[in-house]
């Protein structure tokens, strides 16, 4: 009963500290990367944290269903901007510095 009290109060403390200081940043570099901005170092090392914060907590949210539908949202919403964040730095770079572009059309 400990364990579970525990680990629901934990749970609720990740949720408050995701929607109140993550959710919001991670919203904005959406919204960046959308646009065709490249993300800067801190951009990245937000993201970076935020992703590897999820990869943290996976197992607690395995045991609390109810939290399994906002871990799945915020999975995707990090798997949108890391690859929207990538075609926009793969776009940014001249075909002759991407190492295998030949820049020709078999």
């Amino acid at each position: 009963m400990i364990d579970l009290n525990h680990s629901r109060g934990v749970m609720a403390m990740l949720v408050s500290r995701f929607e109140g200081e993550q959710l919001g940043r991670l919203l904005d570099l959406k919204r960046a990367v959308d646009s065709g901005e490249r993300l800067g170092e801190q951009q990245s090392s937000l993201l970076e944290r935020a992703c590897g914060e999820a990869m943290q907590s996976k197992r607690l949210v395995d045991r609390h269903p109810e939290y399994h539908a906002l871990y799945a949202r915020s999975v995707r919403l990090y798997k949108e901007i890391t690859a929207r964040a990538l075609e926009n730095e793969l776009n940014a770079r001249p075909a002759a510095a991407i190492p295998g572009a030949s820049g020709r059309l078999n």
